[in-house]
């Protein structure tokens, strides 16, 4: 299987220092959709890890975030694509719990969903938190510039290896070009 984990918010779709607490507020990047699609067009499986601590600050309820998903699958469905599985922490980080990324927690729980090991399986974030999520678990880290990202890259201390990319659009082609 042909795996790749995305985070959403600054990836997916624009991101909002005030979360996006409803599908109205969800809007996706330029290109985003079409990239995605082209993922599922070349067999990958496309899954989603966020973190949702909008949920756990009493910011927006689970309906809500299913709501938001299931219009990111229905303005997917429009261009060809599809997102296969979504995997969220509704934790705020005072918790201090294994899922909230930079812990591998989600991820792990995503390889256990598809029976498989998640090394060198793509792993796209905008944010150094997902770049450290992914190598924990021996995943692939990506950064997009979007979202976070060109703050997180002229942060530094990006893990070892992780690939730089302008946006999701520009990430997937090499992806799929290099496949």
């Amino acid at each position: 299987m042909k795996l790749i984990i995305l985070d959403r918010d600054g990836v997916i779709n624009f991101d909002s220092d005030q979360f996006i607490k409803s599908p109205d507020e969800w809007k996706p990047i330029p290109g985003s959709l079409e990239a995605i699609s082209r993922l599922n067009h070349a067999g990958y499986t496309v899954v989603v890890a966020t973190n949702q601590s909008g949920i756990g600050r009493g910011l927006f309820e689970m309906a809500t975030l299913t709501a938001i998903h299931e219009k990111l699958q229905k303005t997917l469905a429009q261009v060809g694509g599809r997102i296969d599985a979504f995997f969220y922490c509704p934790h705020t980080a005072d918790l201090k719990c294994t899922c909230r990324k930079p812990e591998p927690g989600m991820l792990l729980q995503i390889a256990d969903r598809f029976e498989t090991d998640l090394s060198g399986v793509p792993a796209i974030g905008d944010s150094l938190r997902d770049l450290v999520s992914a190598t924990k678990v021996g995943a692939k880290p990506i950064l997009v510039l979007t979202g976070k990202g060109k703050k997180t890259q002229d942060a530094g201390g990006l893990p070892e290896g992780t690939q730089v990319f302008s946006d999701l659009a520009e990430a997937v082609q090499s992806l799929t070009e290099s496949a």
